[in-house]
C-alpha cells in the first residue's frame, strides 16, 4: 500500500518494505471482501480485468477470486509484500502482482483495465507532504489506465466534503456514492445507516449526504466514478 512523523512515511518504500518484514498475516484495510461483494457485483461484471492498487498483504484479490473474478492484477510500492503475494498466490493464475507506484503506472497502456479498485491508497497520499499535488497525480493515472466507462471504486474515510471536489477537479467522470458501517459484522446488523447498493444522494458540493445520514456518521464512504470521455473539455456532443 501506498499511503507524518508515521503518516508522512506512508509515501515511502522503505516504511513499508520495513512494515511488511515483520507482518506475519493478511491485513485489510477499511474492510474485507465478503462485506464489499455486493457492491462488486453491482458496478463490476466478474468477466472484467480489475487492477486493486496498493494492495498490500490484504486477502480481498483472493476474495474476489474466490468470488469468481477472472483477472486481478495487483500493484504495490513494497517489494517486500509482492514477492511475498507472488508466492503465496503461485498457483492462482487469475491473481497478478506486480511491484509498481501508483503515481506512474506507465507499465500499463491506456485504457487497459475495466476497473480499478482503491482501499486507503488516496487516502495515504493524502496523508503526506504534498499530498493534493500527488493525489490529483494519481487519480489521472488511474483515469489513464481505465477503459472509457470504466469504474474506480474508491474506499475511504473521506466524507464529500474533503473528497468530492478532489475527484471532479482532476478527472472526467460521473460519481455515485455508497457508504457502509467501519466496523460491519459478516452477518447483517438489524439496523443499517444506509442500504450498502443503494446510492445515497449526492448534491455538487456533497452537504445533501449530512440531511441523509447526520452529522459525521460512522461510516466509511464508497466512490463509484465512472470515466466518461464525453465530458473532457473541448469533446463536442452531436
Amino acid at each position: 500500500m501506498r499511503m507524518g512523523t508515521t503518516m508522512q512515511a506512508y509515501g515511502e518504500p522503505s516504511y513499508w518494505d520495513e512494515r511488511y518484514s515483520h507482518e506475519s498475516g493478511p491485513f485489510d484495510w477499511y474492510q474485507k471482501y465478503n462485506a464489499l461483494a455486493p457492491l462488486l457485483h453491482l458496478y463490476i461484471p466478474l468477466h472484467h480485468r480489475v487492477l486493486v492498487v496498493g494492495c498490500g498483504n490484504s486477502a480481498f484479490s483472493e476474495g474476489m477470486v474466490n468470488d469468481g473474478y477472472r483477472e486481478v492484477v495487483n500493484i504495490d510500492i513494497s517489494s517486500v509484500v509482492i514477492q511475498a503475494m507472488q508466492r503465496k498466490y503461485s498457483d492462482r493464475p487469475q491473481l497478478k502482482y506486480i511491484r509498481m507506484d501508483v503515481l506512474d503506472m506507465s507499465a500499463f497502456q491506456t485504457g487497459s483495465f475495466d476497473a480499478v479498485v482503491d482501499k486507503g491508497t488516496l487516502d495515504s497520499l493524502l496523508c503526506g507532504n504534498n499530498s493534493r499535488q500527488l493525489a490529483v497525480k494519481m487519480l489521472k493515472e488511474v483515469e489513464r489506465v481505465l477503459k472509457n466507462k470504466g469504474v474506480y471504486m474508491l474506499i475511504t474515510y473521506g466524507a464529500p466534503i474533503y473528497r468530492l471536489r478532489l475527484l471532479r477537479d482532476s478527472c472526467s467522470w460521473t460519481i455515485k456514492l455508497h457508504v457502509i458501517e467501519k466496523f460491519m459484522l459478516e452477518a447483517k446488523t438489524e439496523h443499517q445507516t444506509w442500504e450498502l447498493t443503494k446510492p445515497v444522494p449526492l448534491d455538487d458540493e456533497g452537504s445533501s449526504v449530512e440531511a441523509v445520514l447526520g452529522k459525521n456518521p460512522d461510516v466509511h464512504y464508497i466512490y463509484i466514478c465512472i470515466k466518461d470521455d464525453s465530458l473532457r473539455p473541448g469533446v463536442k456532443h452531436e
